[in-house]
């Protein structure tokens, strides 16, 4: 069967030099490894990480700011609204649940 692996993990595996796929923490539920697990890989290999430049992180975060998607004042105020709406749904919904089984547990307890 054909190794699966998103390509984040390939990138952060071949930013340390590592040519097989790093493993993934299975416990988190997520597909990517911690860093924990690349750092100890590397280490094993001989090779350190490369230190991070505040001046190049800055660079990297704004690019990656530059690729988000925004959304739009109406598609804010849409989800707000909507937002709104279903909590307000939801808070009677379980205001009658809660009642009905404070009720039933009140007409339990006096039969008892």
């Amino acid at each position: 069967m054909p190794c699966r692996r998103p390509l984040a993990i390939w990138a952060a595996a071949s930013d340390i030099g590592v040519s097989e796929p790093l493993p993934v923490n299975g416990d988190r539920g997520g597909d990517e490894p911690l860093a924990e697990e690349i750092r100890l890989q590397a280490q094993a290999k001989g090779e350190t990480m490369a230190k991070a430049n505040p001046g190049e992180w800055i660079r990297q975060v704004q690019a990656e700011m530059r690729k988000v998607v925004w959304p739009t004042r109406q598609e804010t105020v849409t989800t707000a609204i909507f937002v709104a709406i279903m909590m307000t749904l939801l808070s009677v919904f379980f205001l009658g649940i809660d009642s009905l089984f404070g009720a039933l547990v009140n007409w339990l307890l006096k039969i008892a």
